[in-house]
């Protein structure tokens, strides 16, 4: 949606952000009443949202893996429902935290269901749980692509697929709403080209190798930056990685 990122309280005469509280309430007294005061609306999307894991992790010797797992992915659910990719205008990079809580939140799913997880199964899942909501400059919130178990494989490519599908939709709608006359065929292209792709690994619900997944993941973050940045190596390397998952 479009909104005036800096809002007024009409009773204490507080100014804040919008874009950082997500709220119209003021942070001072509490009133809701409040009124946008930029003279221009912008785009956006993400929401604060707070990915905290840690009640979740204590759990884990305390009470059945299933319920772990029941908790881990409402947890990871309603963190998803709240992020967004479009920050008072400006496009933001899609951020491993949000890779690892859209994964977690399909591997709590088998965990949740499954009868007999094999030892490597339940690792991945425990895994995921305990790096999933690491600072996300940090390189262990989720398994290496040689370390996730192949019965696995089609919950890291469905989670990835997802989250790249929803990132390409946030990437369009930010790009049409710059100017749409600037998008450009070769944008244009690319953006239809990664839907292309995303559609193809949903159809296949998710059943393809971790490396597939993560050069879907990488193809997103090459347009992204081409898009952001008027990147013409970024697109080079997209056109590349394209190549790669039809091949």
């Amino acid at each position: 949606m479009k909104v005036r990122g800096q809002r007024e309280c009409k009773d204490c005469g507080a100014r804040w952000s919008y874009y950082e509280t997500g709220s119209v309430e003021c942070p001072d007294c509490g009133s809701l009443r409040s009124v946008g005061v930029d003279a221009e609306r912008r785009l956006h999307t993400d929401g604060p949202a707070e990915f905290d894991l840690t009640e979740v992790r204590e759990a884990v010797d305390a009470r059945p893996l299933r319920e772990v797992a029941d908790r881990a992915g409402e947890t990871a659910r309603e963190y998803v429902r709240k992020r967004g990719f479009v920050r008072g205008g400006d496009l933001q990079p899609l951020d491993d935290t949000y890779l690892a809580a859209q994964e977690l939140r399909h591997a709590a799913d088998v965990v949740r269901r499954g009868l007999d997880l094999s030892d490597d199964e339940e690792w991945y899942f425990l895994a995921l749980l305990r790096g999933a909501d690491a600072p996300d400059d940090e390189t262990d919130q989720r398994p290496a692509p040689d370390e996730v178990p192949k019965s696995m494989h089609p919950i890291r490519g469905l989670a990835y697929a997802d989250a790249v599908d929803e990132y390409r939709r946030e990437m369009a709608d930010w790009a049409d709403e710059r100017d749409s006359s600037a998008l450009g065929d070769s944008a244009r292209d690319a953006l239809e080209t990664l839907d292309e792709h995303v559609k193809r690994v949903q159809a296949l619900d998710g059943d393809v190798d971790a490396d597939t997944a993560e050069l879907l993941v990488a193809a997103a973050r090459d347009v992204s930056r081409f898009l952001r940045e008027d990147d013409a190596d970024a697109l080079a390397s997209a056109r590349d990685r394209f190549d790669r998952l039809a091949a």
